[in-house]
């Protein structure tokens, strides 16, 4: 290689993506100019081999991006070019994996230069009269190419069989060499086996090279041998095969000996819908275009040329159809292909067959993979024209089964792909016929397609189907390809106002009812019955006479989702007809509904008991939601009390429901509950009974004392969701029921999820029963419990328990924040003077170390609530200290995009706060965490940002004096508390590392510092504590005078320590230690101390390390 020539093969190799980006945009002429400046390099001599095969490298990106057809005829083809590529090709090494993009390029640039339309005998001159060993001639040389080439496993192997197709159909190539290459391919397909790897590779090159040859070749020429290859094809049985792109090779070949077969004529018989030119259609005149359907009608019935069809179409069209029914979609879209082609060169008669077979493949004892397959056959036959208007009625319901196929495999379904097809067979057929041929048929197609635009489960069938024929442009203004990507939108909006053309309404809702309230997915069926809710305005009278009959016997069915579907499209529609009704001021809807009501409860009550399913809790909980806020007149009803049980018994069953589904199981019997006492346990005084009141009040405090936690979390949102009146007179009551739970016992400590609903219930009845400062504590909130809810919910910002699923303690930590806020802020606009200083003060401070600490979804919670509180003023929340300068902190125009959750950005203004005495323990309590954390991105930013405000205040004593105290009050109260203990001692190692406290010489923050750190470790065995407290004690040695000599001694005992990862660890860092502090051990003992140091192993020999500990001190 030259020097010369290594920038220009850097600089080619730097424009590597440049050229994939440059293809798409450059025209043809920019692409040929690129090529030639290509070739120049491969043609120079003195090009090195790397420059050579990179300069082919950029010439397949180039025929990669815009495809080798356009590409290939680019390429120069003189007669001085055969002999050169023949060299360069013979000098390739087919095996060589790294350069088989030459190998590609070289062999299209074969084949087109293949083209010269010399005889390539004259290439050989007189060879017999040459002297020396017998040269090749030209034609053997370039087919002993092809054949080594179609045999090999890389891409060279596609470019080999396009070689194969333009060289064979030469004319002097295809007299002498023809019927033996054939015979060649077909021995090699005999030979080979789809079983073994080399087998499936010889058998895809010379399908390759028959299915090329046969697509380009001459039929005169290529039908003598059709018979024979499609034997032998039939002999290697390929649908046996496991490997796709063998049996779509096997596809394409059939197909192209299919048309060879029968000749290449255009049927007369097809239909042509006219002119296809857009401005002669404008132009046509009415009379012209009747006389073009006239003809076309006439020329329907004319087929006055007879011929023969061979008899292997037959077993060409079988295999095209089994080939239909694939598993793979690219062999099924190479036969529906296939179908067309060939269908289009025979007689009417035998093309009608073809059609009633493709049929046959719609019934419902196939597979998705035959409705599929058919479908794209069908779309082929009407693109082409070779579907006639007679077989557009018995198509028509094909489309309109396979718009809504959905079969359901385990816990999934397949179909998606059928109904695609299906979308793009409507779409064909719109585009082939005359309108005036769909007419009958439109009403049908044009309500499927909006149906699947709007209520399809898959995004793509939904994009698929937008547009219709009524209405279109209206329709896909509001349906467009974005709007149905949300499938909540299309259900609940877009389908309402597709409903208000009248010619789509009642289909939309007899779609959902009949195919969707059953449907296998929840999801689906849940959003059918909203959306159900939303449809009723726009048929109220069709939804109350039909579908709520319709659907009474599914509710009482045995099929599960069937049953589950249609108890909550009754409960839906029976709401929405009752807000309709309201609204105009009719009540006589809702007298003919309240039998329906009575029998669908009275066939499920039971039911439900005895089935024990989840689904159904939530079902009957959502039914009697509505039902109450549909004001059914059950007042005084005995269905009210087992209606009641119900709830209850949810509520009851919440631990035999599983994960996922609890949580819908209690919000769904959460607001039942709150729909039916406000409903139905009112008198017209506005109370409750006191009876009434009495039982379920005690009964429900009673289950908060369960032992199972989630029957705690369901009753006690229950008493949270518990109206006004009913806990008139009983708050006090309610109240300690709900502060017992949030407390932590040896017996509970790990229902860290009823704590939290305990509090989120605490916040709700709080702002159920108002704020009246002089009133009873049994019925509001006043300065007599205002005390108690406080304390209980700032207990609970403490609640760091921890068990497998980890930081548990984090959920009743959230909850206790937001029911702060909520109390607070309800305090705030209502009596604000019920909040005292000292509360005001607890509650921003706890916030405040909520907002340093390692959590990035606490973290950002305690952050929002910390602002929201700061900057609310409507009235501002009294006593928060240092309000001037957190307001200077954080400003009002940066809370809503102060980013809480990223550390980069929420560390460096928290810090700040260490500046603010009352926050100060606070925030460095919180920040301890962070910085001794294990997360790298929260640990630099926690850290970085404490040393930035340590530097502030360095030549300010008394702020330093202030910040040490504070740190040694943080450690004296956490001592032994290992979440804040060993963190706190990673971050003391950082802080003494980094010279945080150089400006104290002789002060006693070192001696309480050390005497703490002994406390934290005395007799502890916790690996990651000890391993800290090396860092600080090994910090500390910079203090000078006796400090030095305690220090000394607690390493010295660590080195004779019991775990040799301790010992180790000691060693360690003492060798680094002594490195700085050398002055602290005598100078004519110091090397052999270094030399124990560093050549003890700690773990296996603990004798060795004694020495060190009795050298003297310098």
């Amino acid at each position: 290689m030259t020097t010369s020539s290594l920038p220009t093969i850097r600089s080619m190799r730097n424009c590597h993506q440049t050229v994939c980006v440059l293809t798409w945009f450059f025209p043809l002429l920019s692409l040929e100019w690129m090529m030639n400046m290509l070739l120049d390099i491969i043609r120079d001599s003195g090009s090195p081999p790397v420059l050579f095969h990179l300069a082919f490298k950029f010439l397949y990106i180039i025929t990669k991006v815009r495809g080798y057809k356009l590409f290939l005829r680019l390429f120069p083809h003189e007669v001085t070019d055969l002999q050169p590529v023949l060299d360069m090709i013979a000098d390739q090494n087919p095996k060589d994996c790294e350069t088989w993009e030459t190998r590609y390029m070289l062999l299209l640039w074969l084949s087109m230069i293949c083209l010269i339309p010399f005889d390539l005998a004259r290439f050989d001159g007189n060879i017999l009269s040459e002297e020396g060993p017998a040269r090749m001639p030209t034609m053997d040389r370039i087919l002993e190419i092809a054949k080594c080439y179609l045999v090999v496993s890389d891409k060279a192997r596609d470019a080999a069989a396009v070689l194969v197709s333009k060289f064979i159909v030469r004319p002097d190539v295809r007299q002498k060499r023809m019927a033996d290459f054939l015979d060649w391919t077909l021995s090699m397909l005999s030979k080979s086996s789809f079983q073994s790897m080399e087998g499936t590779v010889v058998m895809n090159g010379m399908l390759q090279a028959l299915a090329q040859l046969f697509k380009h070749g001459k039929r005169e020429d290529c039908l003598p041998y059709a018979a024979t290859v499609l034997e032998c094809l039939d002999n290697c049985k390929l649908s046996e095969s496991n490997q796709m792109v063998l049996r779509k090779l096997g596809m394409k070949l059939v197909q192209r000996l299919g048309l060879t077969f029968v000749k290449p004529k255009v049927a007369k018989w097809r239909y042509q819908r006219g002119c296809r030119s857009l401005s002669a259609n404008l132009q046509a005149q009415s009379s012209v275009m009747q006389s073009q359907k006239t003809t076309v009608a006439a020329n329907e019935d004319e087929d006055d040329e007879e011929y023969d069809i061979p008899g292997e179409i037959e077993n060409v069209v079988e295999q095209l159809l089994v080939g239909l029914k694939d598993k793979d979609t690219i062999v099924r879209w190479s036969a529906a292909k296939g179908i067309g082609r060939i269908t289009g060169r025979l007689p009417k008669e035998l093309a009608d067959d073809v059609v009633g077979s493709l049929l046959d493949c719609f019934s419902f004892q196939e597979t998705d993979n035959a409705w599929h397959g058919g479908c794209l056959a069908l779309a082929e036959l009407g693109r082409r024209g070779l579907l006639l208007p007679s077989r557009i009625s018995d198509v028509v319901p094909v489309i309109l089964k396979a718009l809504t196929y959905d079969e359901k495999r385990g816990s999934c379904s397949v179909g998606s792909n059928v109904r695609d097809a299906a979308c793009y067979l409507s779409w064909a057929f719109a585009r082939a016929y005359d309108p005036s041929e769909l007419i009958p048929f439109i009403n049908q197609i044009s309500s499927a397609l909006v149906i699947a635009a709007v209520f399809d489960r898959d995004v793509n069938c939904r994009r698929a189907a937008s547009g219709t024929f009524p209405h279109g442009i209206d329709i896909l203004t509001a349906a467009d390809y974005f709007a149905v990507g949300n499938r909540v939108n299309c259900y609940l909006s877009i389908s309402v106002y597709i409903a208000g053309f009248p010619e789509y309404t009642q289909p939309m809702i007899d779609h959902l009812v009949n195919m969707k309230i059953n449907h296998w997915d929840s999801v689906i069926r849940e959003l059918s019955t909203k959306a159900l809710h939303n449809l009723t305005p726009r048929a109220p009278e069709y939804m109350a006479n039909v579908v709520l009959p319709r659907l009474l016997p599914l509710s009482v069915g045995i099929d599960l989702h069937t049953r589950h579907g249609a108890i909550l499209a009754c409960a839906e529609i029976t709401h929405a007809l009752c807000k309709l009704a309201e609204e105009n001021n009719s009540g006589k809807s809702l007298e003919g509904l309240k039998q329906i009501h009575q029998e669908v409860l009275a066939a499920n009550c039971i039911f439900y008991y005895l089935s024990g399913c989840q689904i159904y809790f939530l079902t009957v909980c959502t039914l009697i939601e509505k039902l109450s806020l549909s004001k059914m007149p059950f007042k005084g009803d005995p269905i009210i009390e087992g209606w009641q049980w119900l709830i209850n018994d949810s509520l009851r069953s919440l631990p035999l429901a599983s994960c996922t589904a609890r949580q819908h199981v209690k919000d769904s019997a959460v607001s039942a509950l709150s729909a039916l006492c406000n409903e139905y346990y009112i008198n017209e005084n506005g109370e409750a009974d006191p009876a009434l009141q009495d039982e379920l009040v005690a009964q429900y405090i009673s289950e908060l004392q369960s032992t199972e936690q989630m029957v705690r979390c369901g009753f006690s949102l229950a008493l949270g969701a518990l109206p006004r009146f009913l806990l008139k007179g009983r708050l006090q009551q309610v109240l300690e029921g709900l502060r017992k739970v949030t407390l932590i016992t040896p017996r509970d400590v790990s229902f860290a999820e009823s704590r939290r609903d305990a509090l989120i219930a605490i916040a709700e009845i709080c702002q159920t029963v108002g704020v009246k400062g002089e009133g009873s504590q049994e019925e509001f909130i006043c300065k007599d419990n205002v005390a108690q809810i406080y304390a209980t919910l700032l207990n609970c910002v403490t609640d760091y328990t921890t068990d497998s699923r980890g930081d548990v303690g984090g959920w009743v930590r959230e909850a206790a924040m937001t029911s702060l806020m909520k109390v607070t802020l309800l305090l705030v606009q209502n009596e604000a003077e019920l909040i005292n200083a000292n509360i005001c003060k607890q509650i921003m401070c706890w916030l405040a170390q909520q907002s340093a600490e390692k959590i990035d979804k606490f973290r950002a919670h305690a952050g929002s609530v910390f602002l929201t509180l700061l900057h609310f003023d409507s009235p501002p929340v009294p006593h928060i200290p240092h309000r001037e300068e957190l307001e200077r902190i954080f400003p009002r125009s940066e809370a809503e995009t102060l980013n809480w959750n990223a550390a980069s950005e929420a560390f460096p203004r928290i810090t700040q706060l260490l500046g603010l005495p009352a926050y100060q323990y606070y925030v460095l309590l919180g920040l301890s965490v962070s910085v001794g954390g294990l997360t790298e991105t929260t640990l630099r930013y926690s850290a970085q940002s404490l040393f930035d405000y340590m530097k502030k205040i360095q030549n300010d004593s008394s702020a330093m004096e202030g910040f040490c105290e504070t740190l040694l009050k943080v450690f004296e109260d956490n001592l032994h508390n290992d979440r804040v203990s060993v963190p706190l001692l990673t971050m003391l190692d950082q802080m003494l590392a980094n010279g945080c406290f150089d400006i104290f010489t002789i002060h006693p923050f070192p001696v309480k510092l050390l005497h703490l750190c002994k406390e934290e470790i005395k007799r502890s065995k916790d690996i990651r504590k000890l391993r800290s407290s090396i860092g600080v004690f090994c910090g500390l040695i910079q203090f000078q005078g006796d400090m030095r000599e305690k220090v000394l001694f607690q390493l010295l005992l660590l080195l004779c320590h019991p775990f040799p990862v301790i010992r180790k660890t000691t060693a360690s860092q003492v060798y680094e230690m002594l490195i700085t502090y050398s002055e602290i051990v005598d100078p004519a003992i110091i090397d052999e101390v270094m030399a124990i140091l560093s050549d003890s192993n700690c773990c296996d020999c603990l004798p060795a390390l004694f020495p060190v500990t009795i050298y003297p001190l310098h």
